[in-house]
This record gives C-alpha cells, sequence and structure tokens, in this order.
C-alpha cells in the first residue's frame, strides 16, 4: 500500500488518443494502468521508490517495473533475471521485427541511502507531498526513468496501429552505480544484436541558469556526447617491521603511504584542452557578448586567462583536467598502539576522452617516487568516442528543447561523471544523455546525499519531452527525410 498519498484526480486514458502536436497540452500526470485501474505518474515513482534497489539487490524493484510495463502493453524481453543483474527491454514492438531502436535507457539501481535518520522522510517511503516525490533514486533514477516510460506510453497509444519505422525501448539495468559485470556490460555483450540500437538516450544533465554572464537568467540545456571513464586505482605499502608503537622504526607502511600520497596529491592536475571542450567554451562564447564572449571563442589563445578561471569551480575544471581523488585510505588496524604492516588506499581518478590509461599511470607512478607501494587497477572503463552531434537525433534532441523551453540554449557539452551511455558508445552507437527538464539546482545537491526528492511537476514535462522527441523522429523518417539507422 502507498503511505503519504494525497488524493489525486484522474484523467481519463482517452488522454492517449490527442495528436502528438499537442503533447504540450496533454497532462502526463494521470493515464497508466496499475493492477487493472487508471493511475498516474506521481504515484508509480513513489510505489517505486519504496522497492528498495541498492545496487546488487534490484530484482523486487526490476519486477515491479517490468510487470507495470508488461500491464500497459509493451513488449518484454528479459536480459538477466537476478539481483546485480536484472535487465529488461520494454518495447513498443517486439525486438524479433529488428526495426531501428530509439533506446531510453535508465538503470533501477540506486546508492545506500546513508545515515536513515538524517533523512526528513524516510529514504524509502515514497512520500508525496503537495510538490514533491521523497526518497531514494526519486531523480537518480527512478524519476527519470518513470519520464521516459511515460513518454514511451504515450508513443505506443499514437502509433499503436501504424507502421512505425523505429522501435522504441524503455531499457532498464542493474549495477548502474557500481559498474558491475551484471546490467549494461552485460546486456551489450549478449544481447546488443538484438536491441538494435540506432541511438541510446540516457540520463544526464538537467538544465542550469546562471551560467552565461550575458542572459543570467536564461537555462542552458547541455546535451552530453561524451563522459570521463573512471579508472579506480589501489596501491598497497606493505613492510615487516616491530610492530609496538613505542618504538618508531625508521619506515613503516603508513608512513611510506603518507608521503608517497603527499608527493602525488600536493601538486595540482595540468589543465587539458581538447577539442571537446575547447568546443564547448566556444559554444558559450558565441552567445556572450563583450571581451568575455571573444576570449571563450578563443580558448587556446587566451589559455592563461582562462584556466585561473577555471580552477576556482571544480566541477567546471574536471572538464579539462584528468582527475586523482583519495576516497580511502586505511591501514586495517584501529589499534593505536600497534604499528599496521599493511596500508592501502583507493584513488577514483577519471581520464578525459581519448586520455591513454598507460601513459597517465606512467605518470601516476613517477609522482610516488616510491616502487615498494603496489599499484592495482581495480575498474577501468572502455575507452570510447565521443558521439557526433551531427546525427538526425542530436538534431531533433535539440529541436524538441527549443520547442519546449524557446528562451533556453543547448549545447553539446560532456560530463565528469561515467555512465551506462559510455558502454555503448565504446561500440560506435551514438548515446545522447540528457534529462530535458528545468529544476532548481537545490534539488541536485541532495543526489546521492540526504533528502532527495523531485518535484511533481517536471515529471508531465519530462515525459511530454521524451514523447515529443520521438514523434519528431518518427515522422521525419515516415516523411522519407532520414535514412534509417541501426540494422547492425
Amino acid at each position: 500500500m502507498l503511505t503519504g498519498i494525497k488524493s489525486l484526480p484522474l484523467l481519463p486514458i482517452v488522454l492517449f488518443l490527442v495528436p502528438a502536436t499537442c503533447f504540450a497540452q496533454l497532462d502526463f500526470s494521470s493515464y497508466l494502468q496499475h493492477q487493472g485501474k487508471a493511475t498516474d505518474v506521481v504515484r508509480i515513482l513513489s510505489e517505486y521508490v519504496q522497492h528498495p534497489s541498492e545496487s546488487g539487490n534490484e530484482r523486487s524493484a526490476g519486477e515491479f517495473l517490468r510487470e507495470l510495463c508488461r500491464e500497459n502493453g509493451l513488449h518484454i524481453t528479459q536480459m538477466g533475471d537476478e539481483n546485480g543483474n536484472f535487465n529488461f527491454a520494454a518495447s513498443i514492438r517486439p525486438l524479433d521485427q529488428n526495426l531501428p531502436n530509439i533506446v531510453f535507457l535508465n538503470h533501477i539501481d540506486v546508492v545506500p541511502p546513508g545515515d536513515t535518520t538524517a533523512w526528513t522522510h524516510p529514504p524509502f517511503c515514497g512520500k508525496i507531498t503537495d510538490t514533491e516525490v521523497w526518497g531514494r533514486g526519486a531523480f537518480d533514477n527512478k524519476g527519470a526513468g518513470v519520464m521516459q516510460l511515460a513518454g514511451i506510453l504515450a508513443i505506443l497509444k499514437q502509433y499503436e496501429h501504424t507502421d512505425v519505422p523505429y522501435n522504441v525501448t524503455f531499457l532498464a539495468v542493474s549495477c548502474e552505480e557500481t559498474q558491475c559485470e551484471g546490467g549494461a556490460r552485460y546486456v551489450v555483450k549478449h544481447h546488443l544484436d538484438r536491441l538494435n540500437p540506432a541511438v541510446v538516450i540516457g540520463e544526464g544533465p538537467p538544465a542550469l541558469r546562471g551560467v552565461l554572464q550575458r542572459f543570467p537568467e536564461r537555462d542552458i540545456f547541455g546535451i552530453s556526447v561524451a563522459h570521463k571513464r573512471a579508472l579506480w586505482i589501489k596501491l598497497e605499502s606493505k613492510i615487516h617491521t616491530s610492530g609496538h608503537g613505542s618504538i618508531t622504526p625508521v619506515t613503516y607502511s603508513n608512513k611510506e603511504m603518507v608521503r608517497s600520497l603527499h608527493r602525488l596529491l600536493r601538486r595540482r592536475q595540468p589543465a587539458i584542452f581538447t577539442d571537446l571542450n575547447v568546443d564547448i567554451l566556444r559554444q558559450l562564447g558565441s552567445l556572450e557578448r563583450g571581451v568575455t564572449g571573444f576570449v571563450l571563442k578563443h580558448p587556446r589563445l587566451f589559455r592563461g586567462l582562462i584556466v585561473p578561471k577555471l580552477r576556482k569551480q571544480p566541477e567546471i575544471f574536471a572538464l579539462f583536467s584528468n582527475t586523482i581523488t583519495l576516497t580511502d585510505l586505511d591501514n586495517h588496524n584501529g589499534v593505536v598502539n600497534v604499528v599496521p604492516g599493511a596500508t592501502t588506499a583507493l584513488l577514483d581518478c577519471r581520464l578525459l576522452p581519448h586520455a591513454s590509461s598507460e601513459k597517465f599511470l606512467a605518470r601516476l607512478r613517477r609522482k610516488l617516487k616510491n616502487d615498494s607501494i603496489k599499484l592495482t587497477v581495480i575498474k577501468e572503463m572502455p575507452e570510447m568516442d565521443p558521439s557526433t552531434e551531427h546525427t538526425v537525433f542530436y538534431r531533433l534532441l535539440k529541436a524538441t528543447i527549443l520547442e519546449r523551453y524557446p528562451d533556453s540554449h543547448v549545447s553539446k557539452i560532456f560530463v565528469p561523471n561515467f555512465s551506462d551511455d559510455g558502454i555503448f558508445r565504446s561500440h560506435g552507437i551514438p548515446a545522447y544523455s540528457s534529462i530535458p527538464v528545468k529544476i532548481d539546482r537545490s534539488y541536485l545537491e541532495h543526489l546521492h546525499n540526504v533528502d532527495e526528492r523531485i518535484p511533481i511537476a517536471i515529471l508531465a514535462e519530462g515525459s511530454a519531452a521524451y514523447a515529443t522527441f520521438v514523434t519528431k523522429c518518427m515522422e521525419e523518417a515516415m516523411a522519407g527525410e532520414v535514412q534509417l539507422a541501426g540494422n547492425r
């Protein structure tokens, strides 16, 4: 039973019969079927949140979501059926029709809630207030997934009796947060040809405000075409020495590890200008005026002016550097008067597109200046090329955003955090990451933090944007204006 839900009016299912061109007026709050009754995306999201699905424990939430898709007429293809690898595709047409596929990628798993007593409402209660849905995953990624699903169900009804040039698929996967060998990796390894993706639309940034000096009130929608890839490293120092803390050894594992980490981390990472991040600056420069615009349009020429400004904003400088973050330091001891014989450290490194892992690791070893420290790569994401913006899908996604938010700007970007989109990019499939909604920055501060929640109002906005994008793709293809992609 759902808790904390206020009575919401239900709109009739016939709303699905409204033409796609009227999506701007269509109320996406109510048209789903669940357990034989009409319901709405707000209630669905609330119940979805109430299924805890920390990475490696996704099956219960996945089964709820899968049966919801089945009940609403989508064709289900299971692609892994156990915790840590519960994945399914829900499509408007059977996959065996082998149509080029517009794939909406989302993940079932969430990060742990942390200190549950610090939450205003329990993290898995799915609390609905007058304006918000609360709980772990409410935005990342269950809220975004529900928006995708609502948009796809609108498309299913609109083209129910029409031959379509594209299939459209809701692809829900496990363990995105931990990048295990299940989830999207398993899907790509075992089901890619069957899925036949022409494009993948995944989670990405919402609109940001205050980016432009010229128009600080205007929103910038970023469509991410790439992301930095994770390179996770474990350092180990093992030194056999006397164990009593009253006698300080000449050298011991804690001392050697701390000295080496100090050498590694004391110097700032160099700024690296690439074609991709330089192009982002140039795009922003074209929207500015005066000296600021001129400098941004010529970033390499004014590198000395730009880099100090970038360093003041770590979230921006991350797009111009290979980052090294010390995330754990442990001697497995916990006793104050015992000298440990081993110390480990974990480094979360993120590499720019096309950065060489071998060169990065060699430089890291040189900076450590300690051959006794063992370095092990514990996770490395595959190399990938950025997705080109010169596709029909990028063009129509951009057009959809500008149509729905006419006073905004759309920019090609890339992001410092990884996502499953990169698994598809590494196989040459165009993937674009964007959640086309406006949301206050304060909500983003609660992602992977306490009190995660999502405004109810944006659920309809995102659903309509996704449906409008697919409609544009369908109409342009049916008019013979584009050559279909896919059929791998």
